[in-house]
């Protein structure tokens, strides 16, 4: 028989789980759990905020499709936490987060610290649970794993009250955690059937073939190795014009030809001109949301379109789909593939179809490389400089300064400084563009770009931030200088919260309410009291060289406050309607 309490329990089954890093802070009621950590091999990341040890977790899952754990105590402590994990549902990221409950006997008697976690996480995780008792936990931890990655990705919260974490029980063996025994979960049951996947999937492949202007539309649910290797295998077959949601960038590299960027809201023109004249759509793990889509009944107006993705109720939730399969990315286009290929083979007006889409696609390469060029040719002056195309030189200056481009992972936060990163840096494979999509953060940035440099300690990591967004969690420069990580954090200061005045701007008849500061911090001197190398970058030609270096850096740039992000597309207009001058 094993002996064991309930916080060694969980420390030993996330040791089996291979864990090997958690983020977080302790207090009194998870206080026995840190105990029994301490013992372990796992090492503990003591972060400033809870918040942060949350996008932690998350830069750490981002960056490699594994999940990452977190921790805060009760009451304050799981309310920090409780923004990270509704990002994390929001982007379909699995994590999985352990709160400290106070004692059993106390709950619901208001007592210190006493919050209802369990219930205000109940709406933004993908899975929670209170455990009752030390034994619970031998189910609920391999299980909340099993959750988080199975079907949607989602964060699994497990609140454990303090007495749980000390009691001790006996029991025969501990969980075989090996993949054949994981839990089936119930909602991987509900995908399309065998046989009506296969005659969708062939139906699909017959469109495709036959269309004379396709757009290929990727999302998050795209962004694994495997499925970025079978849409190189689809585009090598048929010439598809590849647009993708903020969440999707990096499932096709932005190399290829015919890749017209981000769609949306602030999407590329082409990309958006693409969408709106296709003839067909292939849609793959997206979900339509508002800022891809802008009006509605203006969006591919003329399109059939062609839905694939796990989550069944993705599927004719935003836009009809003529035809759809509920199924992962990775298991349908391996399917997709081959009835393409068979198409191919049989269908007499193939080269008709495909000389059609090149000259369409034609079209669209000048207008997406002549929109590119224009924004990033404007000019700059010893005072600022263009974010545009500081944005888009990083590879070029990374690789100067002895950097590889494919080892260079990029982390924003949120505002103008991401929409830029999104438009211009160039993304030629997953998990190398880090972001906050659906929820939209600030403060995502920094905390996320240690999680990704604590999960990849052999690349650079490079976190995008402007001067509102890097205050939200400016505190875990402190984390950063501790674990000396290869991270390189870029702030551009334009002395205001540049996305909420580029909106008023527009929206509210220049009326700048509440969006301009009135005093900016000195932030090379900030990063310098937290004991890491600064320095202003502003008209500096050599700025790679020492912010690549290694351990890590922040650089300031100015830039001006009436830089705007363009294309802008007004609420109730149609993406191709879009603000571009």
């Amino acid at each position: 028989m094993i002996k064991a309490t309930g916080s060694q329990i969980i420390v030993k089954l996330l040791e089996m789980e291979g864990i090997k890093i958690v983020a977080g802070i302790p207090g009194g009621s998870i206080l026995p759990l840190y105990d029994e950590l301490n013992k372990s091999s796992i090492k503990h990341i003591l972060v400033r905020h809870e918040q942060a040890a949350g996008f932690i977790a998350q830069g750490m899952t981002r960056s490699t499709g594994v999940p990452a754990v977190c921790m805060a105590t009760s009451g304050p402590g799981a309310m920090n936490l409780l923004t990270a994990i509704a990002d994390a549902r929001c982007d379909s990221i699995p994590i999985v987060a352990f709160t400290g409950q106070v004692n059993s006997s106390l709950i619901g008697t208001d007592a210190f610290q006493e919050a209802d976690t369990f219930g205000l996480s109940f709406p933004i995780t993908k899975h929670s649970v209170m455990v009752k008792s030390a034994k619970e936990l031998l189910e609920v931890v391999p299980k909340a794993f099993s959750i988080a990655k199975n079907g949607r990705p989602g964060p699994v919260l497990i609140d454990v009250p303090r007495d749980v974490q000390m009691q001790e029980i006996e029991f025969e063996e501990w969980p075989d955690l090996s993949e054949e025994k994981k839990i089936n979960l119930l909602s991987d049951k509900f995908v399309t059937e065998e046989n009506e996947l296969n005659a969708t999937l062939k139906s699909m492949a017959k469109e495709i073939v036959s269309s004379k202007k396709a757009v290929l539309f990727t999302g998050g649910g795209c962004i694994s190795e495997e499925a970025f290797s079978l849409l190189k295998t689809l585009l090598e077959k048929i010439n598809f014009a590849a647009v993708s949601s903020l969440m999707g960038l990096g499932s096709v590299p932005a190399s290829y030809e015919n890749n017209f960027g981000m769609l949306g809201m602030h999407g590329s023109y082409a990309a958006n001109k693409a969408i709106h004249d296709a003839d067909l759509v292939l849609a793959l793990g997206v979900r339509f949301d508002d800022r891809a889509t802008g009006a509605i009944s203006k969006f591919c107006p003329e399109a059939k379109i062609l839905h694939i993705d796990i989550d069944a109720a993705e599927i004719n939730k935003i836009l009809p789909s003529s035809k759809s399969v509920v199924y992962k990315v990775e298991k349908a286009l391996p399917l997709l593939n081959k009835y393409i290929d068979e198409e191919l083979s049989a269908n007499s007006k193939k080269d008709e179809c495909y000389n059609a889409r090149e000259e369409w696609l034609s079209g669209l390469r000048k207008i997406y490389h002549e929109t590119k060029s224009i924004e990033c040719g404007r000019p700059e002056n010893i005072q600022s400089v263009n974010p545009r195309a500081f944005i888009e030189s990083i590879p070029a200056e990374a690789k100067k300064a002895g950097l590889n481009s494919d080892d260079i992972i990029v982390t924003t936060d949120v505002g103008q400084h991401q929409m830029w990163s999104a438009q211009y840096y160039s993304v030629e494979k997953v998990r190398q563009f880090l972001t906050s999509g659906s929820l939209g953060t600030m403060g995502f940035g920094l905390p996320c770009a240690i999680g990704a440099a604590l999960a990849n300690p052999s690349k650079r990591v490079v976190c995008i931030s402007g001067d509102g967004s890097i205050l939200m969690n400016i505190q875990e420069l402190a984390t950063l200088a501790e674990l000396d990580l290869n991270v390189t954090v870029i702030v551009f200061k334009n002395g205001s919260l540049g996305m909420v005045r580029q909106q008023q701007e527009y929206l509210f008849n220049k009326n700048y309410s509440a969006s301009v500061f009135e005093k900016v911090p000195d932030f090379v001197t900030v990063a310098r009291g937290f004991g890491i190398d600064s320095f202003d970058a502003t008209g500096d030609k050599d700025w790679a060289k020492k912010a690549f270096s290694k351990g890590p850096h922040l650089i300031k740039v100015d830039i001006a406050m009436n830089e705007n992000v363009l294309p802008f597309v007004k609420s109730g207009s149609a993406n191709i309607d879009s603000i571009r001058d």
